[in-house]
């Protein structure tokens, strides 16, 4: 029967493919990029979903974001830590408001 053939992932639901060690280091490059030119940046780690790969969000002080996928919580925190970045589990904290406030001046544009 088909549904024997096919992959966990796409038995779970879930919609992509899980992101790489190639897609890890493009995101350390995107990331160090991203925390270097701008201001207090903070790294929230965002749990795997039915839909979505674990990722990370780097927010600046301003608000403005960036987000990328990893490939494991474990690699999101370490990522996180070698760029030097406050860590945050966004279940526990939740999203600042100031990229809420961001999202919102974006929008009105």
């Amino acid at each position: 029967m088909a549904w024997w053939r096919r992959s966990k992932r796409e038995a779970a639901g879930t919609g992509s493919t899980a992101p790489s060690k190639d897609d890890l280091r493009r995101a350390r490059t995107n990331f160090q990029e991203f925390a270097t030119t701008r201001r207090g940046v903070e790294a929230f780690v965002e749990p795997a979903t039915n839909v979505t790969a674990t990722t990370v969000i780097l927010i600046a002080h301003d608000g403005e974001w960036m987000r990328r996928a990893v490939p494991s919580r474990a690699d999101a925190f370490r990522l996180a830590t070698e760029l030097h970045l406050p860590t945050y589990d966004v279940n526990q904290t939740g999203y600042p408001q100031r990229m809420r406030d961001w999202n919102s001046r974006q929008r009105r544009r």
